[in-house]
């Protein structure tokens, strides 16, 4: 992942607030290597969603903020 997309989520992940569990499953999903689409895309944590298009995730959203492209 790029130095700057790795910041940036970092960021994010600071300004959200989320919870320890749910980047825990974040982590054993991201190990997991996933297949995802080269559309935008997002999947949904519980306190969070990700969000990404092609390879790489974008950014986080909070749990009640919509998402758009497609659920993973």
């Amino acid at each position: 992942m790029p130095a700057a997309v790795r910041e940036h989520l970092i960021e994010r992940m600071h300004d959200r607030k989320i919870e320890l569990d749910d980047l825990n499953r974040l982590r054993v999903w991201l190990e997991s290597e996933p297949d995802v689409p080269e559309e935008p895309w997002y999947k949904d944590f519980g306190s969070f969603k990700l969000c990404g298009e092609g390879r790489y995730p974008k950014t986080f959203l909070l749990a009640g903020q919509a998402a758009s492209g497609r659920k993973l």
